[in-house]
């Protein structure tokens, strides 16, 4: 609780000499103080006036050494020890020995015994003190001990001891003081808290409530500002209020002191208005305005406005004459308020004429009349008026009524060191000067009134005043003594009053005597003293009464004390009641009294009873409801705001925190990360609308969306900011429709608040889990936000990646699905996996919060050893539950290498963890015997368990009752008899819930994290923990690790096996028969994981697919099962999968090698990527089926350019023979063909709005055409010669046009006139581009240059240059920052539009670049060259992120989709191609290369499998399983062959890059680089012996290199061309290479010269290979030939012929009587050398094979392809014959169906049909009738609208849940 008065005056800026002045009168006054209670008060004072030297210190600071300062440095540590010595004697040991303390912090002389200490000793009292001379500071001051005042002093002191024997706390009033944001109780404490605020005193002279409380709010700044804002809006509440009464005054004027001065200003304005319009007498505001006056701060008051307020009340004073005594009473005493407040501010230029003498006449009026108490007021106003200045210099008032004051202490010093009565006088004038405070000048006003108490009876000036009484005329004294009186009381200083009554020269003045009476009634009659103040105040009126030898016998005065007696004693009110029977005892004892004067005086009052007067000091109560009620009760956003932030604030807590990093979109390269924060602040700072935060589940979404919140409320500014609101979507009801207003719902905003808000305030809206709310709604077009009186906001928004389809943007970027969307207003990022870095400051982070067993360097030796582990912890969440479990996963001295951790197995030690925790702090509470007997069986049964089991049964419920939204809200009494009961009503499920990592609320419950729910279905599907799951058949124990699964379904042999249903059907009850987890990725992965370490689980998977075969209830089952197994990277290679019925399953990516799938339902399945080389689908229903590609378009003819229209429902083509088709995008079918071109078209285009297309050709014209109509609109012929291109103007209205000439012409597209031409080029023109603005025309041309014209004037404004070829293709990005450029030199530049500057040079195609385009957000640039690849790049970064194959010619056009998630492109092959590169293919996780595998090999133990690469990695694989090893990387170009070196430990390439490197094969760490070549290298090879390695080259030589020393050892040099192939023969002693130049030579290697040169081939020589027996040779070549030759004699002995294409690669089997052979052809042949036969072909295989290899036993081949794919050949032979069969392949997502049968399938489109055709598959499907495709068509698109307009339904209808009755199915049943 504290004090109203806890906060001393506010002391001026005094200097360090002032305040040690001031200190030391306190400390002389509390010396000579006779009473103890005194002494200590002016103690006090000493020590408040020592704070403020310290202050004073602070702000000017004295440097020690400085002489002139270290004499105040030793009078302040004097000061210190006096006052130390003074406490000491008073008893008060603690204090003392604290100021000692502070004493020292001076640095002086601490052992001085100070001045008081000699006279302590001898014991000499105050008066033994006197005649002694002190200094102070400076200055010397006298005390005349002797004076007849001290003498008159003494006398009066001891007749009134008893009366105000101490100072005291005015008006205190218990106050509380708030917490932030705290409702405030009332209007003073308001006031206190703004007075704390606002004053100077530091933290330590404050009580420790205070202390507290100060210390707290100077750190909150929004707590300040609401503070202030409460005043100044009970202010406006005041002026708002009609009525105005005296209370609303009373609440005003309380706060007067610590408004700021515009609002005290514009407060007085309002009181003056008030009382000038107010037709009566407002005698309330009239005491209001004075006691505003009186309490305004320095500088707050206006001369003129007190001037003018000063006329006023002058005019109602006249016109109130001849009315009541009361009311002139009233007005005469508030006119006399203003007056003193005006003498107290030093108001000059009251005019004299019209103001101050009319208004002295009048009071001089009031003087006649009968009532005293008038004639007093009267003659007080008066008073006031004559120190009022009349343009005159007069005095200025020393004290404030609120303790304030204007100037310093100097002019009271000088006043009282004289000790001459004129110059005190002179003193008092200035008074105001000389004061600091009120509580620190009670002791100097003391000192100064009794020193010149002796004086007055030699002064004249006194005496006539005594016999003026109620002057009128002349300035008298007891005026000012009065308001000296005021001053004291004011600030509780009632000894220093009590002795300034007594000692006054004006002490026997009636006027004086009146004012001293009327204020201690009032101080008797005023509740806020304590009660023994308000007696003593009695007892001194008794004291007045009694005592005529000390104060006179004025009858006026005696008869004023016995009405304020009487009024007293008939006060009414419990706070009255004590000192009214105090007042009426007193009377009975004056009624007493022996003098009859006295008793007739007493007897006629009280025959005529008390006369009620105005008091001076009116205390009203304030209303109720007050002012600041009215004020707080009002809708108040910015209270509830700052409510809300800090709310959120502390919801954040300490967690950890990385910064997350992001990539701009899920197809950019990891390398191209940036600061996810830096980037949202980016966009928050834009126009920008809707930023999209993708992410894996637990890759750190939710918590950068509490961060962002977090720094986004930290800079927050109320009213004017934009307010960040935080959205969990899940937790809204119907996000949908109007989010906002819900979520500020959820946070107590009222509705009038909410629509305040919607209208003027912006939000930064961040919404997070867009997929746990399981939205399909685009949120930003649904709630409206930015249109016309709807909410203003910018959205981020947060979803998990895997969620999201094809075509996302269109639920997130601003538009609908009606419109094309606005990208411009979009942008998207992806959060990226931890990076090392971020790894190791996380772990840091949580050491430090969470100080786990393991410190820091415990974690790093886990992460280094524990396979996988670095892998799994990039994930945020997985790192926190890593770090949580791993203490107690890993075991002391454990081997972490050999330590296998899983992503389920994290989840799995983590819920047990948190449900042991959770039972102790269940154990350590108090609970009730029931809850207690409850917990008790809940631990004999198992109580982690049971918390399992309950973790299951909940996750089950969420997903069967709510559809998988993770939140579940409980109402005992709404949701009574619900399934919610069985979760959180009992009391065993509370406990359990308790324990369960869940959080709450308010009523809503959830999982602390999404993935935790997802584990718990996934654990409800196979608990390896579950009794039932514990027993294993042992069949399915022996078969743990086999890739070809040992199930039913899939063949031992590769041959069909009678598949056999299982013996117990599975549970009917399980997840995966009642839902769909297709789409449910995060799950699907604990099920993966699941599948690949439980052999059980895995046979349950096969069960269910078998079981489907027979009966459609189990399909749902069966299609999860696939999708899992698949997942799980089982390879269904030669599966007999016949009949299966696995609906909307999700096969992508899947192996199904000449699987078995006649009859098969595969409606709405994916076939993304998948392996279906030689499968059998014939009579599979196969409608809805999704390949994830396109067919391309054969076009017949060279096609040079391609387009997409804007809206991308049609496509069009330009042929070399000079046609342009047109397409339909949504089949693919040619719907149009416009000829008239007479040669090639070299572009086409269309227009920006979709109605137009342009083409220019060979033949020399531009041609605009209508696409609706088919029909020609203009043939633009003013060129004249060839036009290589054509492009549209932005805005559409004009086409460019340039010719190989060098002009450019501009074209009107509506007249087809000619308005323009450019010219400057010196060469061929072949390219042309308008800015996005339509200002800018660049262009480029055959001499390497590139142009920039001004589109208005036709000028060209820069040139750039750098190409070193023809620049065949510019481009603008969307934002028009940037230029890109292609040229004939196989670069793109990209340039800056600001500067001119080239940013980044892209380099990786190896011919020409003829095309390039920007995708449409601009993040990604795409470009098509010379050697049949499109590259995508990244534009920020500069690198290559993907390159596209598929051409076999030049790509001249490449072009993207609208929407971006297509490229198509135009070649010289005659085709179109399409890819998708939407997000769901970039999902693909490859497990193979992402481009051509040139090489691999076998290791010598058979156990690895090795491949290089043009993607630049090496990677080992296990032959048995296909498991990736490890993967080489970070080698900077190609890797074109392989060898692994004898002893195989190290493995050799040779790159592009034209070096050989050693690896070594154990650690993947380089162990040499070979430098010596001068161009690429094709082939090495290692010596049977592993001491040396061969290096084939371009550059014509092969080089030999020492595998120890890395020395070169010799040069084979004779080639005459590339050589592409070198090998050792068996015993090392030769080398045979082979050449473009259509030879193979056979070398020594002793002498490195040339033996042979063997001649018969007609074209490159590509592979060359010895047989194990050395005696053979082997040769393959471009000319589809192979020739064995004889070792020895260099003859040609045989030539296998059968492959139709180039031979790439040959190896000899183990025993030497195979040769494998792979062709371009696609085929892989195995000849037998004896007799040149072929004795069996893998045939189908996707992509040219580049390379083969045997297994060093020669039981299975390996073989690499251009795709990217590896994939191993068991080879067998039985009889003679030899089989192979497909064990395994690693590929790169490929889609494979060559050989694969689709005779009679049903369902499938003619778009699929078309792609499957091209792919390789054969047979004809079954055709759908046209009438049942329109059919088809229609139901369709209206069950697309039905699903557009059904609120909260998914798209994906397969993850509802089936009910009774209903089949989800069963429009695919009727296709």
């Amino acid at each position: 609780m504290l004090s109203r008065s806890i906060v001393p005056a506010p002391k001026s800026a005094l200097t360090l000499h002032q305040a040690l002045e001031l200190t030391n009168v306190y400390l002389e006054n509390a010396y000579r103080a006779m009473d103890s209670n005194i002494a200590l008060v002016l103690c006090h004072d000493a020590e408040v006036a020592l704070s403020q030297a310290k202050s004073a210190n602070k702000k000017h600071p004295i440097h020690p050494k400085d002489p002139e300062h270290r004499m105040l440095y030793d009078g302040m540590t004097a000061a210190y020890i006096d006052l130390e010595k003074l406490l000491e004697r008073q008893g008060y040991q603690a204090e003392s020995q604290a100021i000692r303390k502070k004493a020292e912090k001076w640095g002086g002389n601490i052992d001085d015994p100070g001045r008081f200490a000699q006279l302590f000793q001898s014991g000499s009292n105050a008066s033994s003190f006197g005649g002694t001379s002190l200094m102070v500071g400076s200055h010397q001051i006298v005390d005349p001990v002797g004076s007849p005042m001290n003498q008159g002093r003494s006398q009066n002191m001891a007749t009134l001891s008893h009366i105000f024997s101490r100072n005291v706390r005015p008006f205190v009033q218990d106050l509380k003081l708030p917490e932030p944001d705290e409702r405030l109780a009332s209007t003073p404490q308001l006031a206190c808290c703004l007075e704390l605020l606002q004053t100077s005193l530091s933290l330590d002279d404050l009580l420790e409530p205070a202390h507290k409380w100060l210390e707290m709010i100077e750190k909150d700044i929004d707590e300040q500002d609401r503070l202030k804002k409460m005043a100044l809006e009970v202010v406006r509440a005041f002026k708002r209020d009609e009525l105005k009464d005296a209370k609303a005054i009373a609440e005003v004027v309380y706060l007067a002191p610590v408004l700021s001065k515009d609002t005290f200003q514009d407060l007085l304005r309002e009181f003056y208005m008030g009382i000038d319009q107010s037709g009566l007498l407002n005698v309330h505001q009239l005491e209001g305005i004075a006691q505003l006056i009186q309490g305004s701060g320095p500088g707050y008051l206006d001369a003129d406005d007190l001037v003018k307020i000063l006329g006023l009340l002058s005019t109602r004073l006249q016109d109130t004459h001849k009315q009541s005594t009361s009311h002139l009473n009233q007005l005469t005493l508030a006119v006399s308020h203003v007056l003193d407040a005006m003498a107290d501010t030093n108001v000059t230029g009251l005019d004299r004429e019209k103001l101050h003498e009319p208004l002295s006449n009048y009071l001089g009026e009031l003087k006649k009349s009968p009532d005293p108490y008038l004639v007093y007021q009267a003659a007080y106003a008066y008073q006031a008026l004559l120190c009022v200045p009349d343009d005159e210099t007069v005095w200025q008032a020393a004290i404030r009524r609120t303790g304030k004051v204007i100037s310093g202490v100097s002019g009271l010093v000088s006043a009282v060191k004289g000790v001459d009565l004129n110059q005190f006088i002179e003193g008092l004038k200035d008074i105001q000067k000389g004061l600091a405070g009120m509580s620190k000048v009670a002791g100097i006003i003391s000192t100064a009134y009794n020193d010149v108490a002796a004086l007055t009876q030699g002064g004249q000036g006194f005496l006539d005043s005594l016999k003026e009484g109620f002057s009128f005329e002349h300035k008298r004294d007891w005026y000012s003594a009065l308001r000296g009186a005021d001053a004291l009381i004011e600030t509780g200083e009632l000894v220093t009053f009590r002795d300034l009554v007594c000692n006054a020269p004006c002490r026997l003045d009636p006027a004086f005597q009146w004012g001293v009476c009327q204020r201690l009634g009032e101080i008797a009659g005023n509740p806020t003293w304590d009660s023994d103040t308000r007696q003593d105040a009695i007892a001194f009126l008794g004291e007045i009464y009694r005592n005529d030898g000390m104060w006179g016998q004025h009858v006026s005065v005696k008869q004023l004390i016995l009405n304020i007696l009487m009024q007293l004693s008939t006060s009414s009110g419990t706070t009255l009641q004590i000192h009214a029977t105090v007042a009426g005892k007193l009377l009975q004892e004056l009624e007493t009294v022996e003098d009859d004067k006295k008793k007739t005086l007493y007897r006629v009052c009280r025959e005529n009873g008390p006369i009620f007067y105005p008091t001076r000091i009116i205390k009203t109560e304030m209303g109720s409801p007050s002012l600041l009620d009215r004020v707080q009760n009002r809708s108040d956003v910015e209270g509830n705001m700052r409510l809300l932030r800090k709310q959120r604030i502390k919801e954040r807590g300490n967690a950890v925190y990385i910064p997350p990093q992001a990539k701009a979109s899920l197809q950019a390269a990891d390398d191209t990360r940036f600061l996810l924060m830096e980037k949202v602040k980016e966009f928050i700072d834009s126009n920008q609308t809707v930023f999209l935060i993708l992410g894996d589940s637990g890759a750190g979404k939710s918590t950068f969306s509490r961060e962002l919140e977090f720094e986004l409320w930290q800079s927050y500014k109320a009213k004017t900011g934009r307010i960040p609101l935080h959205i969990n979507l899940p937790s809204i009801d119907k996000p949908e429709h109007d989010m906002i207003a819900k979520q500020l719902r959820r946070a107590e905003f009222s509705e009038q608040q909410i629509r305040e808000m919607k209208h003027y305030r912006k939000f930064i809206l961040i919404c997070d889990g867009y997929d746990e709310s399981q939205q399909t709604h685009n949120l930003y077009t649904s709630n409206r936000l930015n249109q016309q009186g709807e909410w203003n906001a910018q959205m981020v928004i947060s979803c998990r990646t895997e969620y999201l389809g094809v075509d996302y943007r269109d639920r997130f970027q601003p538009g609908n699905r009606n419109q094309q969307s606005d990208s411009s207003l979009f942008q998207e990022a992806v959060v990226t996996p931890f990076s090392f870095d971020q790894s190791q400051a996380y772990i840091k982070q949580y050491i430090t919060l969470h100080q786990p067993l393991w410190q820091l360097e415990d974690y790093k030796q886990a992460l280094e050893h524990i396979p996988n582990l670095k892998d799994l912890v990039r994930n945020p969440f997985l790192m926190a539950l890593t770090l949580e479990v791993l203490p107690r996963m890993v075991d002391p001295g454990q081997n972490l290498s050999a330590t296998q951790v899983t992503r389920v197995g994290l989840y799995d030690r983590f819920v047990e963890q948190w449900l042991e925790r959770g039972k102790k702090r269940i154990t350590d509470k108090d609970l009730t015997p029931q809850s207690r007997a409850v917990f008790e069986r809940l631990s004999d049964e198992g109580f982690t368990q049971n918390g399992i089991d309950y973790l299951k049964k909940l996750a089950v419920a969420i997903y069967k009752e709510q559809g998988g939204k993770p939140i579940v809200g409980y109402s005992q009494f709404k949701d009574e008899g619900s399934w919610k009961d069985a979760f959180f009503l009992r009391k065993d499920k509370q406990l359990l819930r308790e324990a369960c990592p869940l959080t709450r609320n308010g009523n809503q419950h959830r999982f602390i994290h999404r993935s935790i729910l997802e584990y718990g279905l996934a654990l409800a599907v196979f608990d390896p923990h579950d009794e039932t799951n514990m027993t294993v058949p042992e069949a399915a124990m022996g078969r743990r690790g086999s890739v070809s699964s040992v199930m039913s379904i899939i063949s031992e042999d590769g041959f069909n096996r009678k598949a056999t249903a299982p013996e117990q059907e599975p549970d009917i009850n399980s997840p995966l028969v009642w839902r769909t987890f297709v789409n449910d990725h995060s799950l699907l992965q604990f099920l993966e994981e699941r599948a690949k370490q439980e052999p059980l689980f895995k046979q349950q998977l096969f069960d269910y697919i078998e079981l489907s075969k027979k009966d459609k209830k189990w399909r749902k089952a069966a299609a999860n099962a696939v999708t899992i197994l698949v997942r799980a990277g089982v390879q269904f290679i030669g599966a007999d999968l016949r009949g299966i019925r696995i609906p909307r399953a999700d096969l992508s990516y899947g192996v199904f090698d000449s699987a078995k799938l006649q009859d098969a339902d595969l409606r709405m399945v994916k076939f993304r990527g998948t392996w279906l080389r030689q499968t059998d689908l014939r009579k599979a229903q196969m409608a809805g089926a999704q390949f994830g590609e396109v067919p391309f378009l054969e076009g017949g003819w060279l096609v040079f350019s391609c387009a997409y229209s804007p809206d991308g429902k049609t496509f069009v083509a330009g042929l070399h023979n000079g046609d342009i088709n047109v397409y339909t995008t949504s089949n693919w079918e040619r719907i149009r063909t416009f000829s008239g071109h007479i040669s090639s078209i070299q572009r086409v285009v269309y227009s920006p709005r979709g109605d137009q297309i342009a083409s220019c050709s060979e033949d020399g014209t531009v041609r605009l055409w209508d696409p609706e109509a088919g029909s020609l609109q203009h043939i633009l012929t003013d060129h004249g010669a060839q036009v290589r291109w054509v492009a549209y103007s932005h805005q559409g209205n004009q086409v460019a046009s340039a010719n190989v000439e060098g002009t450019i012409r501009i074209w009107d597209v509506v007249t087809g006139v000619c308005h323009q031409a450019l010219s400057g080029h010196t060469g061929e023109i072949f390219c042309v581009a308008f800015s996005p603005n339509d200002q800018q025309i660049a262009s480029g041309d055959d001499d390497h240059m590139i142009r920039l014209w001004n589109a208005g004037t036709g000028d060209c404004s820069h040139t750039l240059s750098g190409h070193n070829g023809a620049v065949a293709a510019v481009a603008y990005s969307p934002r028009g920052d940037q230029v890109a450029s292609a040229s004939a030199d196989t670069t793109i530049r990209l340039w800056n539009v600001e500067t001119w500057v080239c940013s980044h040079i892209l380099s990786g195609h190896i011919t020409e670049v003829y095309s390039i385009v920007y995708s449409p957000e601009g993040g990604q640039l795409a470009s098509g060259g010379g050697e049949g690849t499109v590259r995508i790049w990244d534009v920020e970064a500069g690198h290559c992120r993907q390159i596209l194959t598929g051409h076999n010619n030049t790509v001249y056009s490449v072009v993207y989709s609208p929407r971006g998630d297509q490229i198509a492109a135009s070649s010289g092959d005659s085709t179109v191609r399409l890819w998708d590169i939407s997000a769901e293919a970039s999902r693909f996780v490859s497990s193979g290369h992402s481009r051509e595998v040139c090489s691999v090999k076998c290791s010598p133990n058979g156990e690895l499998i090795v491949s290089g690469s043009s993607d630049s990695t090496m990677r080992l694989w296990d032959a048995n399983t296909g498991a990736c090893r490890r993967i080489i990387s970070g080698l900077t170009q190609e890797v074109f062959s392989i060898a692994i070196v004898s002893q195989g430990d190290r493995i050799a390439l040779g790159s592009f890059d034209k070096t050989v490197r050693l690896w070594n094969m154990e650690t993947g760490d380089s162990a040499h680089a070979f430098y010596g070549h001068r161009g690429c290298v094709h082939c090495v090879a290692s010596s049977p012996h592993g001491d040396m390695v061969a290096s084939a080259s371009e550059d014509k030589t092969v080089l030999l290199w020492d595998v120890e020393t890395g020395e070169r050892r010799g040069i084979l040099d004779g080639h005459t061309y590339g050589a592409l192939g070198v090998m050792f023969s068996p015993d090392g002693s030769k080398i045979a290479t082979c050449s473009k130049d259509c030879t193979v030579r056979i070398w020594e290697v002793d002498t490195w010269e040339c033996s042979q040169i063997l001649v018969g081939h007609t074209n490159w020589v590509r592979s060359v290979a010895y047989s194990p027996q050395g005696n053979q040779l082997a040769s393959a070549g471009y000319d589809t030939i192979i020739r064995l030759w004889d070792a020895e004699a260099g003859e040609c002995s045989r030539t296998l012929t059968g492959h139709n294409d180039r031979v790439r690669t040959i190896d000899y089997s183990k025993q030497g009587d195979l040769l494998a052979s792979g062709s371009w052809d696609g085929i892989v042949r195995l000849w037998d050398v004896a007799t040149g036969q072929c004795r069996a072909e893998i045939q189908n295989i996707p992509g040219s094979l580049l390379s083969i290899a045997w297994s060093t036993d020669g039981t299975f081949l390996v073989t690499g392809s251009e795709d990217g794919s590896v994939l191993r050949w068991d080879v067998t032979e039985k009889g003679g014959l030899y089989n192979t069969r497909l064990r395994w392949l690693a590929t790169n997502g490929t889609l494979a169906v060559t050989g694969t049968s689709i005779q009679d399938a049903r369902g499938l489109t003619g778009t699929n049909k078309q792609l499957l055709k091209q792919r390789g598959a054969i047979g004809e499907p079954e055709h759908l009738l046209r009438e049942t495709s329109k059919k088809l068509t229609t139901m369709t698109s209206v069950v697309s609208k039905l699903k557009e307009s059904s609120d909260g339904m998914t798209q994906d209808s397969s993850s509802s849940i089936e009910q009774p009755g209903q089949h989800p199915d069963i429009v695919t049943d009727q296709l």
